[in-house]
């Protein structure tokens, strides 16, 4: 982002758009490039990638994984929609989603994109309560999608939904540890943001205040008070819904998500044909990505990027034995699933801050206009 671009938005605003500047892609792009370079160094044979017949099969089920990113990207865009009640129009809805995954794309999987978001929807002129409730209840039913699935596909397959290895509670080892420490915290954080949501949001504002009383976190006062009042604008908006309001929310969630772990059920089916297509199998290959997900949902580096290439082949390794094929699955399935959104946002996001500095010219140049017309 060129800096006479940021003068026009005041420090806060500039430090969002520094996040999602179109530069911050070289990093995730270089951290792809080279662990895709390093497992083909270590894994790749060129005899076995010679013997990949590319069928009409194969084709098929690529389209279909094509097909499910596209029912994706619309389930976030419904989501947006029905959060925003309608103020925001489709392709509104469809061009702010890819600004919001560009910016999951380009941040750590920790953080996430939802601070840009409060941002983006801001310059939309959308009112700070339904700002705040489309970003603060998303990160919910983003979490609630997560704490209620496991549980249940934890009773079909048990422990070997976490990794090969572990078939029993024996074989629980690192990786299962792991997953049991990022399943809790995910399920506090998102208790957390329940909790000031939907049950008492002032009480969680004093919570939230009284702990950058500590001395290292008294820099983050601010951000604390702010989001205690976020917390209490988005939790009076939310009581005011009905049923219908939250079912859509929840189900467009529930689709998109689904849809992220479907993309990479139908890209194994379209290279690896000896699986079983049966619902069972399918159903059990779905939790173990899944349960990858939420894995990988912690890593240091934006968007995954090389933490996930390098951990795919252990994750599913009884699926994909072949690592000349895992490598090419994990290459597609990143393509597809990550480095189009990369794309996308480096095309959509200066269009759109372009709009928006025409916009504030506009209402500068008619607040002249008005000054003049006064005197």
């Amino acid at each position: 982002m060129k800096h006479s671009t940021l003068e026009h938005f005041d420090e806060e605003h500039q430090e969002a758009l520094k996040s999602i500047r179109v530069s911050r892609i070289i990093l995730p792009v270089l951290l792809g490039i080279v662990a895709v370079g390093y497992l083909l160094w270590r894994q790749f044979d060129p005899q076995e990638f010679a013997q990949i017949n590319w069928t009409a099969h194969t084709l098929f089920w690529i389209i279909a994984c094509v097909l499910i990113l596209v029912i994706r990207h619309l389930a976030y865009a419904t989501r947006l929609h029905i959060l925003s009640e309608g103020e925001f129009t489709w392709s509104k809805c469809i061009e702010l989603i890819f600004i919001w995954e560009f910016s999951s794309a380009v941040s750590p999987t920790a953080v996430g994109g939802s601070a840009v978001a409060f941002f983006v929807l801001a310059q939309e002129k959308l009112s700070t309560a339904k700002t705040a409730t489309i970003v603060l209840y998303t990160i919910v039913l983003d979490s609630f999608f997560f704490i209620g699935t496991l549980p249940i596909l934890f009773l079909f397959f048990g422990t070997h939904m976490i990794r090969p290895e572990v078939k029993t509670i024996d074989d629980i080892g690192a990786w299962g540890f792991y997953f049991l420490f990022a399943y809790s915290l995910m399920a506090l954080y998102s208790s957390i943001f329940y909790y000031g949501l939907f049950i008492n949001p002032k009480q969680m504002k004093r919570v939230l205040v009284s702990f950058t009383r500590v001395r290292f976190l008294k820099r983050y006062r601010r951000r604390a008070i702010e989001l205690g009042n976020e917390m209490i604008l988005a939790s009076t908006h939310l009581k005011q819904q009905n049923w219908k309001f939250h079912l859509g929310a929840f189900l467009s969630t529930a689709t998109a998500w689904s849809c992220r772990f479907l993309l990479l059920n139908c890209l194994i089916i379209a290279f690896i044909t000896k699986i079983p297509l049966d619902f069972w199998t399918q159903f059990e290959l779905y939790s173990r990505l899944e349960t990858m997900f939420v894995i990988i949902a912690f890593s240091p580096t934006p968007g995954g990027a090389g933490f996930v290439e390098i951990l795919f082949g252990g994750f599913l390794s009884d699926y994909v034995s072949n690592p000349t094929y895992a490598t090419l699955i994990s290459t597609i399935w990143r393509l597809l699933s990550y480095y189009t959104y990369l794309l996308a946002g480096a095309i959509v996001i200066p269009n759109w801050i372009r709009e928006i500095l025409n916009q504030r010219r506009q209402l500068r140049q008619e607040m002249l206009e008005a000054e003049e017309l006064a005197e």
